[in-house]
């Protein structure tokens, strides 16, 4: 009976406490709960502290606390029932990058998310937040900032992500307390080239709940500590220790101590480990899911260990240098689902093994060397949704291909990217059974013939790049059942006729229409609006008509645009210039737009391009928006002054770096006002009628590597401005009125110097042994000066051009936007060779000339001059060198022009010049040569110009040397004097007579001035009574023949 009194009192105890409970919860369930007070306060002093540019946060507001709940605050979550504050999410977006995205739009996110990153310092009021468990303040901007002690005492954390904030420094130990947290991630820390960094890792072992851990981009190489640390996190699940600087880690002596049970993630990618055996710690976690090597450059082949990894579905070994084959125990990966080999040097071929990845899902073999056929094998593996055979030397047909993916796979498969892959033949109606490829990439091969009809079956894809092959025939109208398209590239192709509206009526989703270099015709009528909104249009060399396209009126969305070459004959209209300020690319170059260029003061992108080249613009130059950075106004008939366009808000730098205003009309000083521009790697003011001197600022230009001048009338001795611009390599300056002597520091302070051209100018003086220091030089041109002094005897240390060497890269500037787009700008120069003047760029790096002509030279040429093996055009012509061509001009086995015309050169031609086969210019007229010319098939077929005005004989010239060279005996009428050598005094004596009557008639001229008066007064009386005679005269001619003739 007392037993069943207390079971019975127990139960209404039970009972009580459930009642209570429920009603609590009701009770709570309808109140309304709000943050706690003092947490409102840490929020709007952490806020306080906080740079905000886009105003994210205006929701944070200080208003009373009967108005404002901050739990309902942008990025904070609060606990349900108690109000306080638990977690902060404070991220900042970041825009992904894959294959489908647009390159403007993906341009104008990143900008966008730039503006919108989170700043400053943060605030220890957080300290307040006793609560808060999820801390995220990733891919915000602190501005090279230490990460702030006072985290680690915030104990309540499990998540804490600081990952691409810009914090640098060392990792404070501090958050050894964290002894909650679950989650960490500081990964991608960097700030000008500085990065977080640790001396030891012994702060991990206050983190023994820790499941992910990623330092990626931290410095650990003082971290000698770093596995035994690692070691003691028992739960961990994922470790990312990717650019760690880990290439002299040495692991520690027993492998088996190591024991990362639970491991199921790791990656080790860009740390460029000296070699894979310190890597054997890896090959015992037999746990592991996924393992990421990539881009450790690792030698020898794949290493055999990673076989023991049965339960890998994720390997990536993507840009080490394995140069070998793909090993046979890698197709026995029956779990794998993701391979990416790409960037590896791989050889040989794929074997038909690699049907057994049968989990396979993702497999990358791009950028490598393999080659012979795809198997068909590959075909077979149903589960297969992405293939990446691009950049190998497959050199099949594109049918085959087809053929060979026609199994199970063609059903799911999604991406099929071989471009860059040898492949040629035609595309066949067998790419329609691809039905739900969404990326089809085969750009830059060889596949010829017409686009085929059944392209319009993949109803699925998102992306087609057909880019550089030779495609021809017209654009099929199925590519309007392409509803899908978001992306399009068919540029550099050769297709040809009409598009029209058709062709693009059902295409809504398209963003990037990229279509420039073929032979296409758009015809719509004036008032067509496009069914799309477009990110990207190129559409350089098609025929648009000659009215300016009025349709683009309504491309809202519009960041890049190429209308380059298009056959536009008309004014822009106001309208397009107000559509600017969104660009980040334009290109309306080559064709024949008129009117003046407005103001365009503001560019929403950092690094808009703006290319109007070769046009008629007239009027003065528009003020630019300091965030564009590439300018090209050239080859136009712009006007006016410089300077307001330099010294365009002052205040702000400039991010131009490349600036073309050359071939226009432009005059006057140029403004000191260059402090700003100091981005420069490219300037260009050449064939205008700039005047006066360089000014003082242009010195500021540290980063200047291009500066052309030429064919203005700039002035003065102030080289010494390029002191500081050390990364010069053209200096073109020709065809100005500098004066002065050649700078010595030119030499070793310039010593990435390429091209070095000063002709045309006013440079006197000897020209300085030091340019020999320019290793580098290619094009030295000095001529048309009045240099003086004998040539350098070093000239054999210009290395470049003492290379036999034809494979020498153009010059070009590079010129980067984004991860996928960039651009090759290349260098041009005006040089005369071959006494023809002609601009040289695509084969400017093959280049090898010296030309020192005209000018006041004298000396012997150097016999240091043959050494120069590379060089294919001398010219020393219109200088008074003397003594004989150097015996081993022969050695210069490249050399293609010689000009040694009007100097004062004897002796004979040597017989080595015989040798040089590519010679086809030679002149050596007006000298004091001797003797017969060397026999060569080259000499031979030479002009007889070629050595007019000396005394050499045998072909081409018409001299017999066996005839006009025999010698008479003239004993009889010759004496022997002068250490017995032959004299002939008729000779001598006629030249004394000479010498004698030239001073008795105009000495005495030269030295009694009332004399030289009467002289050249009688001169002119007899040079009028003579002119008198001969028009009196004439007219008496012109008279009697008009009499004869009647008129």
């Amino acid at each position: 009976m007392m037993m069943m009194m207390k079971k019975e009192g127990s139960l209404l105890r039970i009972i009580i406490a459930v009642t209570l409970t429920l009603l609590f919860c009701f009770l709570t369930a309808d109140s309304e709960v709000r943050c706690i007070e003092s947490e409102r306060h840490a929020l709007l002093n952490f806020k306080q502290d906080l740079e905000d540019p886009s105003n994210r946060l205006a929701s944070w507001t200080a208003a009373a606390a009967s108005d404002v709940d901050c739990c309902d605050w942008i990025g904070v979550v609060c606990d349900n029932r108690t109000g306080h504050v638990l977690q902060l999410h404070l991220a900042t977006f970041y825009p992904l990058y894959d294959e489908l995205t647009d390159d403007a739009q993906w341009r104008a996110q990143s900008k966008a998310h730039e503006r919108s990153r989170f700043g400053g310092k943060i605030n220890p009021s957080l300290l307040d937040l006793k609560h808060l468990i999820y801390l995220d303040l990733s891919y915000n901007d602190f501005g090279g900032t230490h990460i702030p002690k006072f985290l680690g005492s915030m104990g309540s954390l499990r998540y804490l992500n600081l990952s691409h904030a810009g914090f640098v420094g060392l990792i404070p130990h501090q958050l050894r307390n964290l002894s909650n947290l679950q989650y960490l991630n500081l990964g991608l820390n960097y700030y000008e080239n500085n990065n977080l960094y640790v001396k030891n890792l012994q702060w991990l072992s206050g983190l023994p709940l820790l499941q992910h851990l990623d330092l990626s981009y931290a410095n650990l190489s003082q971290a000698s500590d770093l596995l035994q640390e690692i070691n003691k996190l028992p739960s961990l699940s994922e470790l990312r220790l990717s650019y760690c600087e880990l290439s002299d880690f040495i692991p520690p002596p027993i492998p088996s101590s190591i024991n990362f049970s639970s491991l199921t993630t790791l990656h080790l990618s860009d740390n460029y480990f000296e070699n894979t055996s310190i890597l054997f710690w890896v090959f015992g976690l037999h746990n592991l899911v996924s393992l990421d090597l990539s881009w450790n450059d690792f030698q020898g082949p794949i290493p055999v260990h990673l076989q023991n990894l049965t339960s890998l579905r994720h390997l990536d070994l993507q840009g080490n240098s394995f140069n070998s084959s793909i090993p046979n125990w890698l197709y026995s990966f029956s779990h794998l689902e993701f391979l990416n080999l790409g960037d590896s040097i791989l050889q040989g071929t794929i074997s038909s093994a690699i049907g057994n990845l049968t989990s396979a899902i993702s497999i990358d073999l791009s950028s490598n060397e393999l080659e012979g056929k795809v198997p068909r094998s590959l075909g077979s593996l149903c589960k297969l949704r992405e293939i990446r055979l691009s950049s190998n030397k497959w050199g099949q047909e594109i049918s085959e291909i087809f053929e060979s993916l026609s199994g199970c796979v063609s059903n799911g498969l999604e991406i099929l990217e071989m471009d860059s892959a040898q492949l040629s033949g035609h595309l066949t109606d067998e790419l329609g059974k691809f039905k739900n490829l969404v990326i089809l990439s085969l750009g830059y091969n060889s596949i010829s013939g017409p686009i085929p009809l059944s392209i319009g079956n993949l109803s699925s894809l998102r992306s087609l790049d057909l880019e550089s092959n030779q495609i021809n025939g017209t654009l099929p109208q199925s590519f309007g059942l392409l509803s899908k398209l978001e992306s399009l590239n068919i540029g550099f192709n050769m297709l040809e006729g009409v598009v029209l509206e058709v062709h693009l009526a059902n295409l809504m989703r398209l963003k990037t229409l990229v279509a420039s270099q073929n032979r296409l015709t758009l015809e719509v009528s004036d008032n067509w609006t496009p069914p799309i909104q477009l990110n990207t249009l190129v559409l350089g060399s098609w025929n648009l008509g000659s009215k300016f396209p009025l349709w683009l009126y309504s491309q809202k969305q519009l960041l890049s645009l190429d209308i380059s070459n298009a056959g536009i004959i008309d004014a822009v209209p106001p309208w397009f210039w107000n559509l600017s300020s969104q660009f980040d690319y334009l290109n309306i170059s080559h064709n024949q737009i008129y009117g003046e260029i407005p103001q365009i003061p503001l560019i929403l992108s950092y690094d808009a391009v703006i290319d109007v080249s070769s046009n008629n613009f007239t009027g003065p130059l528009p003020c630019i928006s300091s965030n564009v950075i590439f300018l090209d106004l050239s080859n136009n008939l712009l006007s006016g002054s410089i300077s307001h366009f330099l010294c365009y808000k002052m205040n702000e730098s400039k991010f131009m770096e490349f600036l073309n205003l050359g071939k226009n009309l432009l005059s006057g000083k140029i403004s000191n006002c260059w402090m700003k521009w100091q981005r420069l790697f490219v300037l260009n003011l050449e064939n205008n009628n700039f005047t006066g001197k360089i000014p003082a600022s242009i010195g500021s230009l540290v980063n200047l590597q291009f500066l052309h001048l030429y064919n203005n009338k700039f002035s003065g001795k102030h080289l010494s401005l390029l002191k500081n611009c050390t990364d010069l390599v053209t200096i073109d300056i020709g065809k100005n009125e500098f004066d002065g002597s050649i700078p010595k520091w030119i030499g070793h302070r310039l010593s990435s110097l390429k091209i070095l051209s000063l002709h045309s100018n006013n440079f006197y003086g000897q020209i300085p042994d030091e340019l020999c220091a320019l290793s580098s030089l290619q094009i030295l041109d000095l001529s048309h000066n009045k240099l003086s002094g004998s040539i350098p005897k070093c000239v054999n240390n210009f290395i470049t051009m003492a290379r036999n060497n034809n494979s020498i890269s153009p010059f070009y500037f590079y010129f980067f936007v984004s991860p996928d787009y960039s651009a090759m700008i290349l260098e041009s120069e005006l040089l005369v060779i071959k006494g023809n003047s002609l601009e040289y760029s695509t084969t400017l790096g093959l280049v090898n000339i010296i030309d020192l002509s005209n000018n006041n030279l004298s000396g012997e040429i150097p016999k240091e001059v043959a050494s120069l093996q590379g060089l294919q055009s001398l010219n020393l012509s219109f200088n008074i060198l003397t003594g004989r061509i150097p015996e081993n001009i022969g050695d210069m086995r490249s050399i293609e022009s010689i000009d040694f015309s009007i100097n004062q050169l004897s002796g004979q031609i040597p017989q080595s010049m015989s040798s040089l086969t590519f010679l086809n210019h030679l002149n050596l007229s007006n000298n004091n040569l001797i003797g017969r010319i060397p026999s060569s098939t080259q000499l031979q077929s030479l002009s007889t110009s070629s050595f007019f005005g000396n005394k050499l004989c045998g072909p081409p010239v018409t001299d017999n040397c066996t005839i006009n060279y025999v010698k008479p005996n003239i004993e009889n009428k010759r004496s022997k004097g002068f250490g017995g050598h032959m004299v002939d005094w008729f000779f001598v004596s006629m030249a004394l007579g000479f010498v004698v009557g030239f001073w008795v008639v105009l000495g005495p001229l030269l030295w009694n001035k009332q004399w030289r008066i009467l002289y050249f007064q009688f001169l002119d009386h007899l040079g009028y009574k003579l002119s008198g005679v001969v028009a009196q005269t004439w007219y008496s001619i012109v008279s009697k023949c008009c009499k004869i003739l009647n008129i």
